[in-house]
């Protein structure tokens, strides 16, 4: 099985929000890689086979931001 790829739209405002949600991604067990952009407001994360869209999800969201948009593997999915 190959990785995912996940991008999310996540609103953030300043450079506490961005480090918030690479914090949680680091902690993150089956994260490869990943890149949060405040210039963007994008949260590009490369998984291992194993970990759902909607677990990385859940983890973005606990930080209290605001998730617009998603896409796994070029499929648009539910924010």
């Amino acid at each position: 099985m190959a990785d995912h790829q996940y991008i999310f739209d996540v609103t953030m405002t300043c450079g506490g929000c961005s480090g918030a949600v690479e914090r949680v991604l680091k902690k993150m067990d089956g994260v490869k890689s990943f890149e949060v952009s405040l210039d963007t407001q994008k949260a590009t994360v490369t998984t291992e086979p194993t970990v759902s869209y909607e677990n990385v999800l859940a983890v973005i969201k606990k930080t209290g931001k605001s998730v617009t948009k998603g896409e796994a593997d070029g499929v648009e999915m539910a924010a």
